[in-house]
C-alpha cells in the first residue's frame, strides 16, 4: 500500500517519468520515509510503555552485582531495547561507572545500545529480510561484549575523569503509573523522541535517495567491491565522521547494498556510524581521558572492520 502511495505522489501527481534518475531518486525517498516513520512511532511507543516497568535504576542495579562476563552480556543485550544513539547513550554509561558496574560492562553498553536494538533489527528485517537483519544483531553484540571485555581487561579506570566517579546520580525511576498513564507516558516519550531523531531519518533517507538515483553503479563497485582488499577499512573510516542512529543509516545502507557493495562491507559501515561518530567522541571527552577515549575507538573500529571482512568472505 505505501508502495502505491508513493509511486501515485511521485509518478501520477508530480508527473515525473518512471526510470528517470529524479524520479527513482524522489520515490525512493517517499516510500522509505513513510516505511521509516510508519515503523519507528509503532516500535518506540512499545518500548516506551516496557520501559515504565524497567527503569535506568533498575538496569544499573541489575549490572552492579554480576560477574564481569555476565554483565558484559548483559550490557550488550540491554542494547536491544535502549534504541539510543551513540551520543544520547552517553549519560546512561556515566550513570553505570558512577553506580560501580566494571567499566568493560558499561563499554559494552555504550557499544550496543546505538548499534544493535529494536529498531534495527525491524527496519533490517522490513528492507533486506531477516537473514541479514540476524546477521547484523548477532555480530554488533559479538563486538559490544568482546570489546567490552578487551577494555575490562585492560584495567583503564584511572583513565575515566575524576568528577564521574564522584558524581550522585538521582534516581529517576518511574514507579506506580497506572496503565492508561503509561501509554500517555509512551505517546509524549515517542512524540520527543521522533522530534529529536526525524532530521536523521529525513537527511539519512535523503542521501540515500541521491545514492539509489544518481551514483553510478560502477563507482561504488570500484571502491567497495569485493575486488577491493581495502574496501571494508575504508568503509569504516567514511563511516566514523558521520553522525546518525540505526534509523537514520539504514535507507543509505540500503542504496549501497542495491549498488552492489558487498555485504560485509555495508555492515562495517552502519556499525562504524551509529557506534562510532566524532559527536560522540566529542561528549565522550568530557568523561573519558585520552587515551581511554583513543583504546575504546581503536579496538571498536578493529572488531568492525574484522566483522567485515569475515562476513565479505562467508557470504
Amino acid at each position: 500500500m505505501l508502495k502505491s502511495f508513493a509511486d501515485y505522489i511521485v509518478f501520477t501527481l508530480s508527473g515525473m517519468v518512471p526510470g528517470s534518475r529524479s524520479g527513482e531518486a524522489f520515490n525512493f525517498f517517499i516510500y522509505d520515509t513513510l516505511k521509516i516513520f510508519l515503523l519507528l512511532t509503532t516500535i518506540i511507543f512499545v518500548v516506551a510503555v516496557i520501559r515504565t516497568s524497567f527503569p535506568p535504576e533498575k538496569t544499573k542495579h541489575m549490572l552492579s552485582h554480576k560477574r564481569e562476563y555476565v554483565g558484559n552480556v548483559l550490557a550488550a543485550l540491554l542494547g536491544i531495547v535502549t534504541p539510543f544513539c551513540s551520543c544520547s547513550a552517553v549519560p546512561l554509561f556515566i550513570g553505570f561507572v558512577e553506580s560501580g558496574v566494571p567499566l568493560g560492562v558499561t563499554f559494552s553498553f555504550l557499544i550496543s545500545s546505538p548499534m544493535v536494538n529494536e529498531v534495527a533489527l525491524i527496519m533490517l528485517w522490513g528492507l533486506f529480510g531477516w537473514k541479514i537483519a540476524l546477521i547484523y544483531i548477532s555480530s554488533g553484540l559479538l563486538v559490544a561484549i568482546v570489546a567490552g571485555i578487551v577494555i575490562g581487561k585492560l584495567k583503564m579506570e584511572r583513565y575515566v575523569q575524576d568528577y564521574v566517579w564522584e558524581m550522585q546520580v538521582g534516581s529517576a525511576e518511574i514507579k506506580n503509573l497506572k496503565f492508561r498513564e503509561k501509554l500517555d507516558y509512551a505517546r509524549e516519550y515517542t512524540l520527543d523522541l521522533l522530534k529529536k531523531i526525524w532530521p536523521y531519518v529525513v537527511v539519512g533517507v535523503s542521501l540515500g535517495a541521491l545514492i539509489h538515483g544518481y551514483v553510478p553503479a560502477d563507482f561504488l563497485a570500484k571502491w567497495a567491491g569485493r575486488d577491493n582488499p581495502f574496501a571494508v577499512p575504508i568503509a569504516v573510516a567514511l563511516g566514523v565522521p558521520l553522525y546518525s542512529n540505526a534509523a537514520g543509516v539504514i535507507p543509505i545502507v540500503h542504496a549501497l547494498m542495491e549498488k552492489g557493495m558487498a555485504i560485509g562491507t555495508v555492515l562495517a559501515f552502519m556499525m562504524a556510524v551509529t557506534a562510532l561518530s566524532v559527536p560522540e567522541a566529542i561528549i565522550l571527552k568530557n568523561v573519558l581521558k585520552n587515551r581511554l577515549l583513543a583504546v575504546f575507538f581503536g579496538i571498536v573500529a578493529v572488531a568492525i572492520v574484522c566483522v567485515g571482512y569475515l562476513f565479505n568472505a562467508i557470504l
